[in-house]
């Protein structure tokens, strides 16, 4: 019992697997056929060339023989492409009758006006126009064709019957105009083979039809013959119910259909309907709508018929289709919109952040070069403390020795009894004027030591002719003095004064002289000498 399940279930996933290879290896004839259609205009544009020049020749031709044989050119060449235009050079060709004085022509005139009929699906009409034509009196050549469209007519007339006992009398009916048309001499060995093929395959001898028909096909013939062959081929696979090959043989006489600019035919809705069932709704859709349009335009009402009779079921399935991919786009667009929506939103909750983020980080950046420039300063401050404590501690050292030393010298007179000479040691000036001569060396020479660029940076501040210089046996100048101290963080005029041993007056006006020597702002002027 399992092993039956499991042979039935096998079976099951065999089945669609081996009919969508079928379909596989069918597929780029499709997609040939595909192209064909689309590019029909490009097809149809030659004959509609071929026929102007037909049309054009006509016209100046003024034989009459020569005109009835345009004409008749042009018959043919409308008749499967534009049946009312096929039927109007019939006209003509019976205008030129009278001038022609050929018993012939006018049994050929019946014989071509009821084939257009059949085209038309005027079946009746055709089937009483032939039945006044007498063969007896046809030539060889013009009984074949005379077979040939009773054939194709009672043939057409089968199929656009739908009772089953009227259908079967013009079956048969064509079955014997087959038999008739395989005994008419003149006949080409590839329009015998066809017909006999239809006769095997009416009396149930398909497989010998498809075998006579396959070594017709690869005989070489001509392509508008190869169609016919493809599309009988076609016809006995489907009696066979191989549906792979018909569907193979229908698209290639589809696209060769195409090709040669025919409008009535057969082929493309017969392989939309195995489509439909195969449920490729959207090519089955594509080829009868094109079907429909060709049979329109070549006004040929049993291909017509055909087509409508299919098409609602195919157009409801293909409108449906085309609903649930609506109902899919929509959904997918709605859910596309939202999902579009949500990024814009955070692409701006992002964009937003980012801003904030970059605002932070700008005034992180500031802070941090202010605390650089502030580490800066106070590292700068601190070596000025320590290279100024130092010094600082040495002038003290220093100082202490000077006042021991002189201090030494007035004991010295003082112990020799040299009163005079004691007070006027103590009443000199010289010895404070030498100690503040030197003590205003080393602060110069400290400052320029911790500032070797300070006398050109203050110089670029100030105008061209108001820039100051030491002279050749100092290093710094007054004025360069007391706005080293400036730069120092010394600002007060008074300790400025007391410092340099100036009046507060003089501090001023060489604070104020220097201000006005400024390029820039005079306001920020002592700032900016600040920040050297």
């Amino acid at each position: 019992m399992r092993t039956k399940i499991l042979n039935v279930l096998l079976v099951c996933l065999c089945f669609p697997m081996a009919l969508w290879a079928e379909y596989r290896d069918l597929e780029p004839l499709l997609k040939e056929l595909d192209a064909v259609i689309d590019r029909k205009d490009a097809y149809t544009l030659p004959k509609e060339n071929e026929l102007s020049e037909l049309r054009m020749r006509l016209k100046n031709v003024k034989d009459a023989r020569r005109k009835y044989e345009l004409c008749d050119k042009l018959f043919t060449g409308y008749l499967h492409y534009q049946a009312d235009s096929a039927l109007a050079y019939v006209e003509q060709k019976q205008e030129l009758l009278s001038l022609l004085n050929d018993p012939l022509l006018e049994q050929e005139l019946i014989i071509n006006r009821a084939e257009v009929m059949g085209v038309m699906g005027m079946y009746s009409w055709a089937e009483q126009l032939l039945s006044q034509v007498t063969p007896d009196a046809l030539s060889p050549e013009l009984l074949g064709y005379y077979y040939r469209t009773m054939r194709a007519n009672y043939g057409w007339f089968a199929d656009y019957l739908v009772h089953a006992d009227l259908k079967k009398i013009y079956e048969e009916k064509a079955h014997i105009y087959r038999d008739s048309i395989m005994l008419t001499p003149f006949l080409s060995v590839d329009d015998h083979g066809i017909v006999a093929a239809e006769k095997m395959m009416m009396e149930g001898e398909t497989d010998k039809a498809i075998e006579v028909l396959n070594r017709l096909s690869g005989d070489g013939t001509s392509l508008r013959r190869q169609a016919f062959i493809n599309y009988t081929l076609a016809e006995a696979y489907g009696l066979k119910g191989d549906v792979e090959n018909q569907m193979h043989r229908l698209a290639l006489t589809a696209i060769a259909d195409l090709k040669f600019g025919t409008r009535e035919y057969a082929s493309l809705q017969k392989l939309a309907y195995l489509l439909y069932d195969k449920g490729d709704v959207d090519r089955a859709y594509k080829y009868l709508t094109c079907s429909m349009d060709d049979a329109v335009a070549c006004n040929a009402r049993l291909r017509f018929s055909e087509v409508t009779e299919f098409f609602p079921i195919v157009d409801k399935a293909y409108k449906l289709k085309e609903e649930r991919g609506r109902t899919i786009r929509y959904g997918l667009l709605f859910f596309a919109s939202f999902l579009s929506l949500a990024l814009i939103v955070g692409v701006v909750w992002l964009y937003r952040w980012n801003k904030k983020l970059s605002l932070m980080r700008h005034h992180l950046s500031e802070t941090n070069e202010q605390l650089r420039l502030v580490n800066s300063e106070l590292a700068q401050t601190g070596k000025i403390k320590e290279a100024y404590i130092a010094h600082y501690l040495e002038l003290c050292v220093a100082y202490l020795d000077k006042l021991e030393a002189y201090r030494r010298s007035l004991a010295k007179l003082a112990m020799a009894s040299r009163i005079d000479d004691l007070f006027k040691a103590i009443k000199s000036e010289q010895f404070i004027k030498d100690e503040r001569k030197d003590f205003y060396h080393n602060f110069d020479k400290s400052f320029l030591e911790l500032f070797p660029n300070f006398i050109a940076s203050f110089n670029d501040l100030l105008v061209e002719d108001g820039q100051v210089q030491p002279k050749s046996n100092e290093l710094l100048s007054t004025e360069l003095r007391i706005f080293a101290l400036i730069r120092l963080g010394v600002t007060d005029s008074n300790a400025i004064a007391h410092f340099l041993g100036y009046s507060l007056a003089t501090v001023y006006n060489y604070r104020s002289r220097m201000k006005n020597r400024a390029k820039g702002d005079k306001e920020t002027f002592e700032q900016q000498v600040m920040n050297l």
